[in-house]
């Protein structure tokens, strides 16, 4: 399944929740959106700074993926930046696809 990396960054009413809620309440959250679409919640972890909460997950697909993502971003609680991650096999097998790229101002 493809996997995700999602980082977000709680809004202050998105705080108040996750205040009110602690972390389990949101981990349980994110698991019930992720599992409503047919993915799974690989780690969480809640951070400070700039981001707040970073999530790895799996999806059937990317529509999946973006479906959930539009969905919880909608909500006003949080922004985000959703990421595809690869693994070593797919980038290798990326690494020998052929590609016809020109560099701009190359003859």
């Amino acid at each position: 399944m493809p996997k995700y990396l999602v980082q977000a960054s709680y809004t202050a009413e998105g705080a108040k929740g996750l205040l009110a809620e602690g972390g389990s309440g949101r981990r349980a959250a994110v698991e019930q959106v992720v599992r409503s679409r047919g993915g799974s919640l690989e780690a969480i972890y809640f951070a400070y700074g700039d981001t707040d909460l970073y999530c790895i997950l799996d999806f059937p697909d990317p529509l999946s993926m973006a479906a959930v993502a539009m969905t919880v971003r909608a909500s006003g609680a949080l922004q985000s930046t959703t990421v595809p991650l690869l693994s070593v096999e797919e980038l290798d097998e990326a690494a020998r696809q052929g590609v016809d790229f020109r560099a701009p101002g190359a003859g």
